[in-house]
């Protein structure tokens, strides 16, 4: 026992002496039912937060993770808005954990839109490229507030089938204001930079197209109103998209 000890001791003495410090992480994962992992068998094991983490856990210049998914489904930017929304009040209950631990560096990992493009069926669908850059807004600027030395990360919001039907309506309309929410949010990313430097970042930009290619592998096949979509990763899709999540954190930390 004593000689392991001597061994990692010698370890961490060579690590340090080389200036490789490593970082200790506390992430808070905000989103839809992506991020919650809806209809995979196993979520507490195969959703994308989970995969993020564990790919981060592998990397050499990464200590502890600790990580919440607040993912939840159904959910737009209006159910997360600090005043008016529902779902604030959990994510600054995990946060508020992670406050005083400041040997760890805050993260949150955001990833929403996917519900607020719906032409009907989510609350205030259809949510206009302004409304969902104001409701962004009001959220960022309370994190930033309540906690001042976090980072967050703007993740694009991920491909869904152009006849996407569930209990929401999104379809082709849907899925085109989706991507009328990537560019506000590097328009956001480049507001921060200036009056809150080094805490808001662009994350993944490249699940959308993943997806868009790659759907029929790695999205679920779901019956809906206007015949088989895929909206949902599958336990594939969602490795894949927590290893891009994973990757994003990776450079924000680094950065």
């Amino acid at each position: 026992m004593k000689r392991v000890i001597s061994i990692l001791a010698c370890l961490w003495l060579a690590a340090s002496l080389h200036g490789e410090e490593r970082q200790n992480l506390n992430i808070v994962f905000i989103g839809n039912s992506i991020t919650q992992g809806v209809i995979l068998d196993d979520p507490r094991h195969e959703a994308p937060p989970v995969k993020a983490a564990a790919y981060l856990r592998l990397q050499p210049g990464v200590g502890t993770v600790r990580y919440s998914n607040q993912g939840v489904s159904g959910s737009t930017t209006f159910d997360f808005l600090p005043d008016k929304g529902k779902l604030f009040p959990n994510v600054t209950q995990v946060a508020d954990q992670f406050k005083d631990e400041t040997w760890a560096t805050l993260l949150f990992s955001v990833m929403l839109g996917t519900n607020d493009s719906a032409c009907s069926g989510t609350n205030g669908a259809p949510v206009s490229p302004d409304t969902y850059r104001a409701n962004m807004k009001t959220i960022i600027d309370r994190l930033l507030a309540l906690y001042p030395a976090c980072k967050i990360v703007l993740h694009r919001p991920v491909w869904y089938s152009p006849n996407t039907y569930n209990g929401a309506r999104y379809m082709q309309e849907g899925l085109d204001r989706l991507q009328s929410y990537y560019p506000v949010l590097q328009e956001l990313v480049k507001d921060y930079s200036t009056r809150y430097p080094g805490q808001v970042f662009m994350g993944d930009t490249e699940g959308f197209a993943y997806f868009e290619k790659h759907h029929q592998e790695e999205l679920f096949p779901e019956k809906g109103n206007a015949g088989t979509f895929y909206l949902h990763p599958n336990a594939k899709g969602a490795a894949a998209l927590g290893e891009l999540w994973g990757k994003a954190l990776l450079k924000v930390i680094d950065n």
